[in-house]
């Protein structure tokens, strides 16, 4: 990595540690039935030839609070069904992203009273959340995994922009390219709201009046 890339990971980091507990955590919909994820490829390979783990790797970084937020989120977490310190920290941090991805966006569409998103909203959403984020974890700590794959399946434009769902589009759109430089796609007025209530009152002003 280039000097200063940390600190952008860092930065982006504790933006999604900050705004889902600001944002997030109060306004939670109801959970769903408890689903398990994938098996982490630690979990379904030979002993001895298992990937970097969550305790070892993981826990030691910056990382490490994308593990702590799918803890609070108990029956909305998609963890490995084996889910414990001998976790693969790559296949780890493709759940959490994942988890945070279909979080955010089941909790905005609830909060501002929309229909449910689609089966093939929810999967580009974490499928691009998983790839984008898991894409830099390995970058960052030389922690390839074969179980994760860096392609995004799903089309582009079943992904909500800013102007839509403004934490989900945000968060999506940071992590597209975010060690490319550039101008940073950062929602800026997102940083004068309380919670999800002053979201809502600013998309109502800002859609087209008929």
């Amino acid at each position: 990595m280039r000097p200063g890339d940390e600190v952008t990971v860092h930065q982006l980091l504790g933006r999604i540690s900050y705004f889902h507990a600001l944002f997030i955590e109060p306004a939670l919909p109801s959970a769903p039935a408890a689903v398990s994820g994938e098996t982490c490829c630690n979990h379904r390979t030979p002993a001895g030839k298992e990937r970097p783990d969550a305790a070892g790797l993981l826990a030691g970084t910056a990382w490490a609070v994308l593990d702590e937020i799918t803890t609070t989120l108990g029956a909305h977490a998609r963890r490995c069904p084996t889910h414990g310190p001998g976790c693969c920290a790559t296949c780890r941090v493709s759940s959490a992203a994942t988890t945070l991805a279909e979080t955010w966006l089941a909790t905005e569409h609830h909060a501002y009273q929309r229909p449910e998103p689609n089966t093939q909203t929810r999967q580009a959403c974490r499928e691009a959340a998983a790839t984008r984020m898991t894409r830099v974890f390995v970058r960052q700590h030389h922690a390839p995994c074969p179980a994760v794959h860096g392609t995004e399946k799903a089309g582009a434009w079943l992904l909500p922009g800013a102007d839509e769902l403004p934490l989900t589009g945000e968060l999506l759109a940071l992590w597209r390219h975010p060690l490319a430089g550039g101008r940073s796609p950062v929602v800026s007025w997102l940083n004068h709201c309380t919670d999800l209530d002053d979201i809502r009152r600013v998309l109502e002003t800002r859609r087209p009046t008929p």
